[in-house]
């Protein structure tokens, strides 16, 4: 994959929760089976650590995401939170109405993403002078590839990631989770078992028997909660079970050769690699808008849909991906913030706005309608890909039209040079006003 292609396109824009890829996928994989070392280093509630340093408020409880309206009730979601908040019971995902009953004088703040792109790229400067492979898992995570450390003692390893960890926090104020392990997989999930400012190092069969098998599967990249329900069905819950039970159970329900990967990567035995210049591509794209409030203006709510199609397009034309299956949300302001979910199909494989909004505006108004009738108020717009390839092959009965095609390769490369929203339809100004998680779509 040529990272050239991508250069244009800020594909972590608006984007605060990736999921990226899996080490599963067979082009990430070493071919041989040497021996390697990795370390996965992890910034711990990134987003709410850098607002903690850059406005004097270590100790306090803060929150991500949320806000108060004049009258001081809380409105919003919380993206992440610090660990005081979280110590209170403070979780991701929770609304910020929720939140502020749980933690009165909790702090909100929203995400300012262009100032942690900014720190993203002055901790890969620090990481790449302890190794010349480093990959960028996300603003807030890394991988190293520390193979020439593999013989090495295990204080030797310490006192290197030790060193590291003292370099991020002098440069930066920041603290950081570090694993190291023998696989890709083991580092991420080594990284995470101590954390703020944790060292973990999965060296020896001893070392992930402790510390690594006791853990649900679920948390391994690529197995996820759907998977894992099918690996239960098999007495397989926790990695050693994966260990013990040997690759079969897997083979049977994923494939012979994906069954393997995935037991494989579970069981520690990945050969994945440390992407240094690949952009990884994502298993879906998705798009997610909570109002500061809700709305019963079918006009903004329509403003929002384009907002969503917008979005979840220019990141796939940035991947060079298509899709043909979606899937909308409209969520209601209710007592248990429900809403209501829908697919729809575009005529093709697509990634231009046109296609997609055609096929999915008449759907989701009539839901929003439906809901207004009933009383129901709106609180928010969810838009996701089900099915996308790389595809540039001709299709049978479909063909996207080359005019409106290089219309938005244009209007791509304007706004890759002049900002987002230098060229843009007229809709999403028509927009739910209001603050969102971000500080530059406030």
């Amino acid at each position: 994959m040529d990272p050239s292609q991508y250069n244009n396109y800020d594909l972590e824009q608006d984007v605060h929760r990736i999921t990226l890829y899996s080490t599963v996928a067979k082009e990430h994989q070493h071919m041989s089976g040497r021996k390697r070392l990795y370390l996965h280093l992890d910034m711990n509630c990134f987003y709410a650590q850098v607002e903690q340093r850059a406005y004097n408020l270590y100790g306090l409880p803060v929150a991500m995401g949320g806000w108060r309206k004049p009258n001081g009730t809380a409105r919003g979601i919380v993206a992440t939170a610090s660990y005081e908040a979280r110590a209170l019971g403070i979780k991701t995902a929770m609304s910020a109405f929720e939140a502020s009953q749980i933690c009165p004088y909790l702090v909100f703040l929203q995400i300012d993403y262009d100032k942690y792109k900014g720190i993203s790229r002055q901790l890969k400067d620090i990481l790449e002078n302890y190794s010349p492979d480093v990959e960028k898992y996300s603003m807030d995570e890394y991988f190293m590839d520390i193979t020439f450390l593999l013989n090495k003692p295990r204080n030797e390893l310490r006192r290197f990631a030790q060193k590291m960890k003292q370099e991020v926090y002098d440069r930066l104020g920041l603290v950081c989770s570090v694993g190291i392990a023998t696989s890709k997989t083991y580092s991420k999930l080594a990284s995470d078992l101590k954390k703020p400012a944790g060292l973990t190092l999965i060296l020896t069969p001893d070392d992930a028997a402790q510390h690594i098998y006791p853990l649900p599967v679920d948390e391994v990249w690529g197995i996820g909660r759907r998977r894992s329900e099918h690996l239960k069905k098999y007495g397989i819950y926790t990695i050693s079970d994966a260990v013990r039970q040997g690759k079969v159970p897997f083979q049977k329900l994923f494939g012979e050769m994906q069954g393997q990967l995935f037991w494989e990567t579970v069981t520690g035995r990945d050969r994945a690699r440390v992407l240094t210049n690949e952009v990884h591509i994502p298993d879906e794209v998705s798009y997610m808008h909570t109002f500061s409030d809700w709305t019963e203006n079918p006009v903004e709510v329509k403003g929002e849909i384009v907002k969503a199609v917008r979005k979840v397009c220019y990141r796939l034309r940035g991947y060079r991906r298509k899709a043909r299956k979606w899937g909308c949300h409209i969520r209601y302001q209710e007592a248990h913030w429900e809403g209501f979910s829908f697919t729809f199909n575009t005529p093709g494989y697509t990634n231009l706005d046109d296609y997609v909004l055609r096929a999915c505006l008449h759907p989701a108004m009539r839901v929003v309608q439906s809901a207004l009738r009933k009383g129901i108020k709106i609180r928010g717009i969810g838009l996701h890909t089900i099915e996308m390839h790389q595809t540039e092959q001709m299709e049978l009965f479909f063909r996207e039209d080359e005019e409106v095609r290089h219309l938005y390769r244009a209007a791509d490369c304007l706004n890759n040079c002049y900002g987002p929203d230098t060229v843009a339809k007229a809709a999403i100004y028509e927009s739910v006003k209001g603050k969102t998680h971000f500080v530059n779509r406030s």
